[in-house]
């Protein structure tokens, strides 16, 4: 996806995904001005361990950019959703807590307090959990469903199949991914490029 919307925009820039040890987190962070990279992005298990390494305010960090910067891109979604009054998040993790922070009125489940999680009065409920193959909260026509994993899960399948707006984790990706690339370069995201690098259609 990225390396799609860098050869739309004519950079000459290469993204590669590397795997990191929990032990040897803090070093990778602290590497990547030294070997030349523009930034980076950070996925789980590491978002909120991240933040810290940083001292950042935030409570979860997905995106870096060269100079130390740290953001999270994560509720970048957020921006297509039109009617979000009574937001519930399930879930505790990186994912989740962006979206706490971003969303503080929000209703927060998890198998650590409240489970299974009662969703009847949401507008809005964001599935930052890892499950894709269980059906975690049914949905109404008129709710929106915001589901991080992907590819699509259970809960996004039943959630369409009721006439729920669904939000999938490649929609998420592609939201947070063009936020991203935009602080590391400057310019605008080729979103439609970006979403046909996934196989998804482009948005209405």
């Amino acid at each position: 996806m990225h390396n799609a919307a860098f050869a739309a925009r004519g950079l000459d820039w290469t993204y590669v995904a590397l795997d990191v040890e929990p032990d040897r987190l803090e070093e990778a962070v602290r590497g990547l001005d030294a070997l030349g990279f523009a930034g980076a992005n950070v996925t789980a298990p590491h978002k909120q361990a991240v933040a810290r390494i940083l001292g950042s305010e935030l409570p979860s960090v997905n995106t870096l950019v060269a100079g130390g910067a740290a953001y999270s891109t994560d509720t970048a979604i957020l921006e297509l959703v039109t009617n979000c009054h009574k937001p519930v998040i399930l879930g505790d993790g990186g994912g989740a807590a962006a979206f706490r922070q971003a969303l503080p009125e929000a209703r927060v489940c998890s198998r650590r307090t409240t489970w299974p999680p009662d969703v009847s009065d949401a507008d809005v409920v964001i599935n930052a959990t890892p499950v894709k193959d269980d059906v975690l909260v049914e949905l109404r026509d008129d709710q929106t469903l915001i589901d991080l994993p992907y590819p699509r899960t259970a809960t996004a399948e039943a959630a369409a199949a009721n006439g729920a707006t669904v939000f999938d984790g490649l929609d998420v990706l592609v939201a947070q991914g063009a936020k991203s690339f935009e602080l590391w370069t400057g310019i605008p995201a080729p979103v439609a490029v970006m979403r046909r690098a996934l196989g998804i259609p482009e948005a209405d």
